[in-house]
């Protein structure tokens, strides 16, 4: 109780620690108020563990010092840049695609000036919003007109209450669709106030159950691209010219929800071939909606393209303003949809294609590169590897394809946990690093690495309390 007593005497006060050296620059970072907040949060702490047997008496200067460590923790974004290793280019978890250098800088040129959001400037009136984008949209899918909402659920959801709020909406049952995040089709249709009318079966739809289930009630045909998963074996699904043809003689609109959807054919760059929104365009939907932060490339937006006078019902709906996007973004849209204009060097300025794209011997080069340094950094409680690997898309888009990749493969020579720490230790880098555990290794899937330098500048803070790695060995797996 002495010692207790004694040391509780010699803390430091509050405006002692604020007297100090490191706290000017506490103070001068984070503001005087915070500052002794956190202040006096450390001196608590520190006399509550005095109370319970300690004898170790912070100096003014390590208390200060505790406080910065404590405000610079909590004035860290969550939204941290990180290293993509997972080998799925597209992660949802991880923000989807990286956006263009044209898109980046569009978007910060409308971050700090005023812009022409929604003024004419031919006539000094107010104007709209969606002209940024609407001719480009037009141009590059042929549909008549087009609009912009936050994403492809808002599309969805819009355009399904335009067209058929308080009405039926006919839909297979094989293309009810559940996607991340608990969002199943049949809900947002019950939000969008639509009568799900399901039709067939789960592997088998014809024709002639959509005729059957016509009638005075139904508002639209939905179409929905399957993109997050494949039926096998005995199937059979209507096409988009064909349901055009049956919507077209009941004068009901067709919808086609693409998902993903890609303004390119993806095989042009060795990839599966996906519907594109021109061809379902082509094939007769009166509307098409899709994903601008998916194989487009671009920041996360819905697109709705179609017949004129549908998309101005859709656009006079009252919820498109409470959907509709801000400036930022419908700078960084426009901007990414230019490039495909000139879609011969469309890979070389999206880096979502450009990803998609590198083939296996470039990735493998570069973990020839890198296999010393990540050897040296993880310590000889692990043995690295080259490891061949497959990546995949992401989100929802093709969901069965993978894309042939390497890296490098972790193994641990101790067993037990020492995987799931060295994972935790490299998400908790100033710049974390993300992996994927699987069949017993920490696999560094290198496709998606671009800055080798900034990755070996943050894994030589790797913490190496570890012992050092056993082996460099080049064999693959």
């Amino acid at each position: 109780m002495e010692i207790s007593s004694a040391a509780l005497r010699e803390l430091p006060s509050v405006d002692a620690v604020l007297n100090s050296v490191t706290a000017a620059t506490l103070v001068e970072r984070f503001g005087r108020a915070a500052s002794t907040e956190t202040i006096r949060s450390v001196l608590a702490e520190t006399r509550v563990a005095l109370k319970s047997g300690s004898s170790v008496v912070p100096t003014v200067e390590q208390v200060a010092t505790l406080a910065l460590a404590r405000l610079a923790d909590e004035d860290r974004s969550g939204l941290r840049p990180l290293f993509n290793l997972t080998g799925t280019v597209l992660h949802t978890n991880l923000g989807r695609a990286v956006l263009a250098e044209a898109a980046i800088e569009a978007a910060i040129e409308a971050m700090r000036e005023p812009v022409a959001l929604e003024f004419d400037l031919a006539t000094g009136k107010r104007g709209e919003r969606d002209d940024h984008v609407r001719e480009l949209l037009c141009a590059l899918t042929g549909a008549e007109d087009a609009t912009v909402v936050n994403n492809n659920a808002a599309a969805v959801l819009l355009a399904l209450n335009t067209l058929a709020g308080g009405r039926e909406a006919i839909v297979s049952r094989g293309e009810l669709i559940e996607i991340g995040g608990a969002f199943r089709m049949p809900d947002i249709m019950a939000r969008a106030g639509a009568t799900l009318v399901e039709v067939g079966t789960t592997n088998r739809t014809h024709a002639k159950d959509y005729t059957a289930a016509l009638s005075e009630a139904t508002g639209v045909i939905l179409k929905v691209h399957t993109s997050n998963y494949r039926i096998l074996g005995f199937t059979s699904e209507v096409g988009g010219a064909e349901l055009a043809r049956i919507a077209a003689e009941a004068n009901v609109a067709l919808m086609n929800d693409l998902g993903s959807g890609t303004l390119v054919d993806l095989s042009r760059y060795g990839l599966k071939k996906e519907p594109t929104v021109r061809e379902a365009v082509a094939q007769g939907a009166d509307v098409v909606t899709f994903s601008g932060d998916k194989l487009l490339g671009g920041p996360q937006a819905g697109f709705i393209v179609g017949k004129r006078a549908l998309i101005e019902a859709i656009n006079r709906n009252p919820m498109k303003r409470a959907l509709r996007v801000d400036k930022i973004r419908l700078a960084a849209i426009e901007a990414t949809l230019r490039l495909y204009r000139d879609p011969d060097r469309l890979a070389e300025r999206m880096p979502t294609l450009r990803l998609l794209a590198r083939p296996r011997s470039e990735i493998e080069d570069q973990a020839r590169r890198l296999l010393p340094a990540v050897g040296r950094a993880v310590g000889r409680a692990f043995t690295v590897t080259i490891c061949q690997c497959e990546s995949q898309i992401g989100s929802g888009a093709l969901p069965l394809d993978t894309i042939p990749s390497a890296g490098l493969a972790i193994a641990s020579n101790a067993g037990g946990s020492a995987l799931e720490h060295l994972a935790a230790a490299l998400r908790g880098l100033s710049r974390p690093v993300i992996g994927r555990l699987d069949d017993g290794a920490l696999i560094l899937d290198l496709r998606c690495l671009t800055d080798e330098a900034a990755f070996l500048s943050v894994l030589n803070t790797l913490d190496r309390s570890a012992p050092a790695q056993s082996g460099n060995g080049q064999r693959s797996r």
